[in-house]
């Protein structure tokens, strides 16, 4: 089992991601990045949760045919 996400990392992730799907990828360090780049994050440990929770969801994600 995983970690439990709170409420607002699972929205502000999933919002992120419907606005920015091409932004993203399946590498944590590339999306700490890309968040960097997209919104100011105030702390490291919110920014590190984002780009963990973008990271799961775009590995879980099936792929586009």
């Amino acid at each position: 089992m995983g970690r439990i996400k709170s409420t607002a990392i699972r929205t502000l992730g999933s919002d992120l991601l419907k606005q920015n799907p091409g932004k993203f990828a399946k590498d944590f360090d590339k999306n700490k990045k890309a968040l960097a780049a997209i919104k100011k994050v105030k702390s490291k440990r919110t920014r590190n949760k984002l780009a963990g929770f973008i990271t799961r969801k775009m590995t879980s994600a099936k792929p586009e045919e």
